[in-house]
């Protein structure tokens, strides 16, 4: 996730507001489309996901934002996620040794976190808030269309949208033409109450190639609006799943961020809820995701 210089967070943002709070037929569509390229037919019969990361921060990141980069602690991550429960899990690793996190979520409020730094459970305002927006931000980026459609399961207008935007990007090295679709995300991403989002919805593929974020979460980063590229995709298990993502700084000021890969991947290993809830995978939540 991104960062901002606390004394600027109140800046303006590039994220435009919707003129009304409903869902237009067009954005409607336009999300069913997107969600149906990456394989929401296949993405209904999954109970478990498991994923791993490795990444790199820009050095300057840790220092604007050291509760959110947490660098001593982040480097290379595992990652469990219980898709109709909302219960997710992530285990990082850095020099500074091991944090696992356990994020629950609830769909008319801001949910739980829990964090552990070296098996010893932390209480910290801020290194909850911001374990909280991470787990959130990296659904998001992993499964864009899916994690927004799930939330609108049995409920088309929970989430205001709006779409008719056009914009030319490039993302991962290559030209798109993508149709904008804008959404007013409440709950927000982490404790935020509400966050605003564009997703950039490729013309011929209709896959993500790009969302960007409003950072409401946590205290120090509000104001400040974010983007992450997603690129080299892959089919597996019937969905088409990033692996390459790149994230940079709109507001305040424009700022590359983080560079990092999806470089593990498997589905329905049949995990529950208690393998997950920490300090520690238990189970069969153990074990890596399988190499990609």
């Amino acid at each position: 996730m991104s960062c901002a210089l606390p004394a600027l967070a109140a800046c303006t943002t590039p994220l435009r507001p919707l003129r009304t709070p409903a869902v237009s037929p067009d954005a409607a569509r336009l999300l069913q489309a997107s969600a149906t390229a990456h394989g929401l037919s296949a993405f209904a019969n999954l109970h478990d996901l498991s994923v791993a990361y490795a990444g790199t921060w820009r050095p300057i990141v840790d220092r604007l934002q050291p509760a959110l980069v947490d660098a001593g602690f982040r480097g290379r991550s595992e990652e469990r996620l219980l898709l109709r429960q909302g219960i997710t899990a992530q285990t990082h690793h850095g020099p500074h040794g091991v944090k696992h996190v356990v994020r629950e979520a609830a769909s008319d409020a801001r949910g739980s976190v829990r964090v552990w730094f070296n098996g010893v459970e932390s209480h910290e305002t801020d290194a909850c808030a911001a374990a909280a927006l991470v787990v959130d931000g990296y659904a998001l980026f992993l499964l864009g269309p899916l994690w927004l459609a799930a939330r609108t399961a049995g409920n088309p207008d929970a989430l205001p949208m709006a779409a008719g935007e056009r914009v030319r990007l490039v993302s991962g090295g290559v030209t798109h033409e993508c149709d904008v679709l804008r959404v007013q995300l409440t709950p927000g991403l982490g404790f935020s109450s509400t966050d605003r989002l564009d997703l950039f919805i490729d013309v011929e593929q209709r896959l993500m190639r790009r969302i960007r974020f409003s950072l409401e979460g946590l205290e120090s980063t509000r104001g400040a609006v974010a983007e992450v590229d997603s690129f080299d995709h892959v089919s597996l298990h019937g969905i088409v799943w990033p692996t390459g993502f790149y994230e940079r700084l709109r507001r305040p000021f424009p700022l590359p961020v983080h560079d990092w890969r999806l470089t593990g991947l498997d589905v329905n290993r049949g995990f529950q809820s208690d393998d997950l809830r920490g300090p520690t995978f238990t189970g069969l939540a153990t074990g890596p995701a399988g190499e990609l």
